[in-house]
């Protein structure tokens, strides 16, 4: 566990996670463009009846806020990667602006979990690029609760069970437990 405590580590991973998550939501942004061009595109990312953008990309959950969400993931990944270079670099990020990007990774945790359960149960679709997005946003938010998980502000109980989630790689599994839910999810209602 040494290696995944070094905080420029933690950075790294930070920031290859906003890296991924940047890509895919640039990508699929590409995609919808595509489908406002032309409603009958035929997407480069429909790659079965289960892994189809399409169905995802027209439907009204894909534009929660009144615009694409892949343009809210743009922003929050390019925020995550500006401050994942800031940390690799060495440069230091104030506490509580860290437990701010913090927060937003785990709206985006939320936001991502809900988006997962609308896409498999009311669309019916997966869309691969938000599968990266979603590893992306996982990567994030658990290098953010090694980066502070000392800055929470925790009674000694709570932060001495903080420490041993840490120490013993129970936060690195408690973010493949989500990933392992939604991938049940998608294996009960496509299977």
């Amino acid at each position: 566990m040494r290696q995944l405590t070094s905080t420029k580590t933690l950075y790294k991973i930070l920031t290859f996670g906003a890296a991924i998550g940047f890509t895919a939501s640039f990508l699929q942004m590409l995609e919808k463009i595509t489908l406002l061009k032309n409603a009958h595109s035929v997407l480069s990312c429909n790659l079965s009846s289960v892994f189809n953008c399409s169905n995802i990309l027209n439907a009204h959950q894909s534009s929660v806020f009144g615009f694409p969400n892949s343009m809210l993931c743009i922003s929050f990944f390019a925020i995550m990667f500006s401050a994942g270079l800031i940390g690799w670099t060495g440069a230091q990020i104030n506490a509580k602006l860290r437990l701010v990007y913090q927060a937003m990774a785990l709206f985006f945790i939320g936001f991502g979990f809900w988006y997962f359960w609308q896409s498999i149960f009311n669309i019916g679709s997966l869309c691969i690029y938000c599968v990266f997005c979603y590893g992306g946003v996982l990567a994030i938010s658990g290098a953010w609760f090694r980066l502070n998980y000392k800055n929470l502000h925790l009674s000694a109980r709570y932060q001495k069970i903080a420490d041993r989630m840490v120490a013993s790689g129970l936060d690195i599994f408690i973010w493949c437990l989500i990933a392992l839910a939604i991938v049940l999810e998608a294996i009960i209602k496509f299977s």
